[in-house]
């Protein structure tokens, strides 16, 4: 899951660069560096997407641990 969300966020991320390094580039009249729109846009911004959904799946899944092993607990007990 991790994976497919981070390389969706980098598909959208590099879609929208690339669309506004070419808007920004028609209005100045020169050349769209798409080079930029890659490596300074998309893929800082994929690999924060991908940090923050492992943080969180990592999160979600230590909550569901802790919580099926209360759950057990409390099974055994009755």
């Amino acid at each position: 899951m991790t994976f497919l969300l981070t390389l969706l966020s980098f598909a959208v991320a590099l879609l929208l660069s690339i669309m506004g390094t070419v808007i920004y580039s028609q209005m100045k009249h020169v050349a769209p560096n798409l080079a930029f729109a890659y490596r300074h846009i998309a893929f800082p911004f994929a690999v924060t997407v991908g940090a923050i959904v492992l943080l969180l799946s990592l999160a979600m899944e230590i909550r569901n641990y802790r919580q099926r092993k209360t759950l057990e607990g409390i099974e055994r007990a009755s």
